[in-house]
C-alpha cells in the first residue's frame, strides 16, 4: 500500500514538473524575473499601483488554486480533489490506495491538505500588503486582499477548527491558534472593511478603475467585488446558524442590504478567475486519478438531471450509463476503477475556476427565507431561481421547467458493477418539487440537495454544508474500509481534518494548545465550533 502511495504522488509530481515547464518555464527564476533590469524602483512603480498590484493574480488564482504557473498544484488538486471532494461525495481517487478520501487512513497524507496554500498563497501575501501600506495608500486594493483572505481562510479554519490569524506575521519562530467563533467574528470585521473601501472609493471615483489589469475575475469592477464580499458574508452567517443563531441572521440582513452593494443577482456576477490551469481537467485528463462520486452521479442520474452530462461522462462498463464510484471501496484494480465515470471532456485546462454563483446565493436566501428571515421573497421563490440559474450556467437552462416540477423521482440505490460489498441503498427519499406543506427539514434537505449539485466541484463548500445539516445524505464508506482506527464513525461520518505532520515539528507547544480549543483530539472525528450535534431548528 505505501509503495502505490508514493508511486501515486511521485506520478503527480512528475506531472507537475513537466507542467511547470512547459506552461510557464519563466517562473523558475522567480526574483530575477521580477527585478527590473533598469532599476525602476518600487517608489517609482506607486504611481500605477504596480508595487502592490502584483500580488494580486496569485491570490486570486489560489481562493480554488488553478495558478497558471503551477504553484501549489500538489497540494491544490490533493487538497480540493482528492481530499475535500470525496468527503462531499463529489469525486473518489480511482487509485488503489488508502487515501483519506477513500478510507479516512491520513498517514503521509496530513501535508496534502489546503493548509500551505491558505498561509504560503494567500496569508503571505496579503502580510506583505499590509507591510506596504496598503491599507492606508490604496484602501480600495487593500479591500480586495481581505475579500480574498475571506475566501480562502474560511475554507481553513472550516477544514482544521482552530488555526493561526490574528497572530499571523507578527514576527517569531512560532504563531497562536485563534478559536474559530474570534476567527469568524474577525472574517465578518474585515468584510465590513472591504465594503466600506469600495463603496467610498466608488463614490469618490465614479468610472474609475486602476485594479483591471491585475484582476483576473472581475475585470476591475468594484461593484462585483461589492456583491463578492455581500455573497461571502451571507455564506459564513448561515455556517454558524446552530451555533449563534443570532449573529448568523444579523449578518445574513446586513449582506442583502442593497445600502452594502447586494448580493449576487445573475450569472454574470459569478465569481471565477480566469486565465489559469483547471487542476480538475488536470487530476481526470492528465494524471487519470479520479472518476465521479457514486452519491452524486446516483442523485443527478435519478433525478434526470440535464447537468449530468455537463459534469460527467458515461461509464465504460455501459455506454449508455453514469456510474459513479463509491467512496470506501472494497478494493479494485486501476484499470477496473477507471472503467467508471470520468469527469465530463467539456471541463478543459482553461476552464475558468469557480469561486462562488448566484445559484448557491439563491439557495442561501431560500434557507434563510425557511428560517423565517425577510430575505426579499419566499423560499420556493428562491430556491426556484437557484435551480434555474444553475442550470442556465451550465448551458441546459431549457430544462429547468420540467426539473423543477420533478416530484416522483427520488435518489436511486447504489449498485457497484464490480464488487457487491460496495453496493448502499439511497438514505434519502428527497424529490425536487417544492412542497410547502412540507416540514422545514423536508424542505432544507431539498434546499440544501439542489445547493450541493449545483456548487459541484466546490468539495470544500459543500463538505462544510453537509456537515452543519446533514444534508444531502451521502453513502458511508463501506465500514470494512474505514481505516481510522475507529476515530471517525463510519454513519456519521468525517468532521475535520487533522492538522498537518509540519506543524506539530514547527509549531508543537501552539498545537498542543490549539487541540485544547478544539475540544477533542486531533483527529477527524472530532466537530468543528460550527459543528452542533443537535437539530437544524
Amino acid at each position: 500500500m505505501k509503495n502505490n502511495k508514493f508511486y501515486f504522488k511521485n506520478r503527480i509530481l512528475l506531472a507537475l514538473l513537466l507542467s511547470l515547464v512547459v506552461f510557464n518555464s519563466c517562473t523558475k527564476k522567480f526574483e530575477e524575473f521580477n527585478t527590473d533590469s533598469n532599476g525602476v524602483s518600487n517608489t517609482q512603480l506607486i504611481p500605477d499601483n504596480n508595487n502592490i498590484g502584483g500580488f494580486y493574480p496569485e491570490l486570486q488564482y489560489s481562493i480554488v488554486p488553478n495558478n497558471p504557473s503551477g504553484a501549489n498544484s500538489l497540494q491544490g488538486v490533493l487538497g480540493e480533489y482528492h481530499i475535500s471532494c470525496p468527503f462531499a461525495g463529489y469525486l473518489t481517487e480511482a487509485y488503489p490506495e488508502e487515501s483519506p478520501g477513500n478510507s479516512y487512513n491520513f498517514t503521509g497524507w496530513d501535508n496534502y491538505g489546503l493548509w500551505g496554500i491558505g498561509y504560503n498563497a494567500v496569508m503571505a501575501p496579503v502580510n506583505n500588503l499590509k507591510t506596504l501600506g496598503t491599507p492606508a495608500s490604496s484602501p480600495d486594493f487593500w479591500a480586495i486582499a481581505l475579500i480574498l483572505q475571506v475566501a480562502e481562510m474560511h475554507k481553513i479554519t472550516d477544514i482544521y477548527g482552530p488555526v493561526p490569524f490574528s497572530k499571523y506575521g507578527l514576527g517569531g519562530t512560532t504563531v497562536s491558534y485563534d478559536n474559530q467563533q474570534s476567527i469568524y467574528t474577525a472574517f465578518f470585521d474585515e468584510l465590513d472593511t472591504a465594503v466600506n473601501n469600495l463603496k467610498k472609493y466608488i463614490a469618490s471615483f465614479p468610472g474609475s478603475n486602476p485594479f483591471k489589469k491585475f484582476d483576473v475575475v472581475y475585470a476591475g469592477d468594484y461593484s462585483k467585488w461589492l456583491k463578492y464580499a455581500n455573497s461571502l458574508r451571507l455564506r459564513l452567517a448561515m455556517h454558524i446558524v446552530k451555533i449563534d443563531p443570532a449573529t448568523a441572521k444579523q449578518q445574513a440582513l446586513k449582506a442583502i442590504d442593497p445600502a452594502n452593494g447586494g448580493v449576487f443577482t445573475s450569472n454574470a456576477d459569478n465569481a471565477t478567475s480566469k486565465g489559469g490551469f483547471n487542476l480538475l481537467w488536470s487530476s481526470s485528463k492528465q494524471w487519470v486519478t479520479i472518476r465521479a462520486g457514486a452519491a452524486i452521479v446516483s442523485y443527478m442520474d435519478s433525478y434526470n438531471d440535464p447537468r449530468i452530462s455537463e459534469y460527467f461522462e458515461k461509464s465504460s462498463f455501459d455506454p449508455t450509463k453514469y456510474i459513479g464510484l463509491k467512496q470506501g471501496y472494497v478494493q479494485s484494480g486501476y484499470l477496473d476503477l477507471l472503467k467508471f465515470s470520468d469527469i465530463s471532456e467539456k471541463f478543459a485546462q482553461s476552464t475558468p475556476a469557480t469561486m462562488m454563483t448566484v445559484s448557491e446565493v439563491n439557495f442561501l436566501l431560500a434557507e434563510g427565507a425557511l428560517r423565517g428571515w425577510n430575505m426579499g421573497g419566499t423560499p420556493q421563490m428562491f430556491y426556484e431561481a437557484g435551480i434555474q440559474n444553475s442550470l442556465d450556467q451550465w448551458g441546459v437552462g431549457g430544462a429547468a421547467i420540467t426539473y423543477i416540477n420533478n416530484s416522483i423521482s427520488k435518489p436511486n440505490n447504489y449498485v457497484d458493477p464490480l464488487q457487491p460489498l460496495n453496493n448502499s441503498p439511497t438514505l434519502s427519499t428527497i424529490t425536487i418539487k417544492w412542497d410547502d406543506a412540507a416540514a422545514k427539514e423536508e424542505n432544507l434537505e431539498r434546499i440544501i440537495t439542489q445547493k450541493w449539485i449545483a456548487n459541484f466541484p466546490d468539495g470544500t463548500e459543500s463538505w462544510t454544508n453537509f456537515r452543519r445539516t446533514g444534508y444531502p445524505k451521502l453513502f458511508p464508506v463501506t465500514a470494512s474500509r474505514n481505516n481510522s482506527g475507529g476515530t471517525i464513525s463510519t454513519d456519521i461520518q468525517i468532521r475535520r481534518s487533522p492538522y498537518p505532520v509540519s506543524e506539530y515539528t514547527n509549531n508543537a507547544a501552539e498545537v498542543a494548545k490549539a487541540i485544547i480549543i478544539l475540544g477533542g483530539p486531533d483527529n477527524g472525528g472530532t466537530r468543528v465550533w460550527w459543528d452542533v450535534n443537535g437539530p437544524n431548528f
